[in-house]
């Protein structure tokens, strides 16, 4: 068998932030880049990651088309000569992006592989496929966000590459575009290094079925200064400054498909306007609300209601997987989210509730 794949890197600016990617089909290829980069490191790293990608199948013929002549001429013509000098061009000058050659010699020892040149931009299939896919990583980059990874080699083990350009170590594919000490939770804004102790008590300790129909009180400052208790149940929403339209709400799920309402409602709730509107937050969220963060903390729908008014954060990207009708008054809502610190896997539970559609569990796993 052979393995026909294309491989691009782009770099916007050149230098400046950088992506690469190898393409097989839709259901195989992957994707990653650096914050800054060129294009020719960005080419040599799309073929890096797929000799890698494919190391399972080394006894395979692997195709690999690139329409880098710095690459191909690279590792089939220059590479042995580089080599023999001590990783030095003819005239003693050190050879560029020596990090990723040495790596790249590594992998292609006792692998069977021919490249085949290709024109860029000029409709081939494979090839815009890997470039749409390159330059998608170094637009994240350059606008710090996740950079989408994309599914892999069947069968591989996608380990860290261990090469960056001019430095010795190269991000994985869709690696974080900014160091990040933690992934928030959907809803609050905390981090994971936070330590457990510092958060209240309602939303640090284990959640039974009996807690859940109970309302927590959550703390506030009296004039005087002196901590008092908010009952969230006690409270007239309809009083609330901004408050959502109850009686819009009421009839709501007469006015649109249900799938179609609840994509709507989520993203309602990742807009730092509503999230930081206790009366739209009250209306959104069901009575019994609970949700498992990305972070592993249990949240009650009063501490995150206490949240968000306090800190609503910024919006979150998504992208929908799927929205499933389980039963007549429930629907599962499966997304990705993007945001600086990467990508999470996320599932939400709606449920019909006095008829209008209520969150009533939310749970977040980080993506490797």
């Amino acid at each position: 068998m052979t393995i026909t794949a294309a491989a691009d890197g782009s770099a916007l600016g050149n230098p400046g932030p950088a992506g690469w990617a190898w393409y097989v089909n839709d259901d195989c290829w992957r994707a990653g880049g650096w914050p800054h980069g060129t294009n020719n490191q960005g080419e040599l790293m799309a073929v890096l990651d797929l000799l890698r990608a494919t190391a399972h199948l080394r006894h395979e013929d692997l195709h690999i088309l690139c329409d880098s002549q710095y690459v191909i001429n690279s590792i089939t013509k220059w590479m042995p000569g580089w080599k023999r000098k001590g990783w030095r061009k003819a005239d003693g000058k050190p050879v560029l992006n020596v990090d990723l050659l040495k790596e790249l010699d590594r992998e292609l020892a006792g692998r069977k592989y021919r490249f085949e040149w290709v024109k860029g931009h000029a409709g081939h299939d494979l090839n815009e496929a890997a470039d749409e896919r390159a330059r998608a990583a170094a637009t994240a980059y350059q606008q710090g966000v996740a950079a989408r990874s994309g599914p892999g080699f069947p069968g591989a083990h996608h380990a860290p590459a261990s090469v960056t350009p001019g430095a010795g170590g190269a991000p994985a594919a869709g690696e974080r575009p900014q160091a990040a000490s933690g992934e928030p939770d959907l809803f609050s804004q905390q981090d994971l290094t936070q330590p457990e102790t510092s958060q209240p008590e309602s939303t640090r300790r284990r959640v039974t079925r009996q807690d859940t129909t109970r309302k927590e009180a959550a703390p506030e400052k009296s004039a005087a200064g002196e901590a008092t208790q908010v009952d969230f149940t006690q409270l007239d929403f309809t009083q609330l400054d901004g408050a959502f339209d109850l009686a819009g709400a009421a009839g709501q799920a007469e006015t649109a498909p249900p799938e179609a309402l609840v994509e709507e409602l989520e993203r309602e709730l990742l807009g730092p306007l509503v999230r930081g509107d206790i009366g739209r937050t009250a209306v959104l969220l069901h009575p019994d609300f609970l949700e498992i963060g990305s972070s592993g903390r249990v949240w009650t729908r009063d501490a995150m209601m206490m949240a968000l008014e306090e800190d609503p954060g910024e919006r979150t990207d998504i992208e929908i997987l799927g929205a499933d009708r389980i039963g007549t008054g429930a629907i599962l809502l499966t997304y990705r989210s993007y945001a600086r610190s990467g990508t999470t896997l996320r599932s939400s539970l709606w449920v019909l509730d006095g008829g209008r559609w209520r969150l009533r569990f939310h749970q977040g796993t980080p993506e490797a």
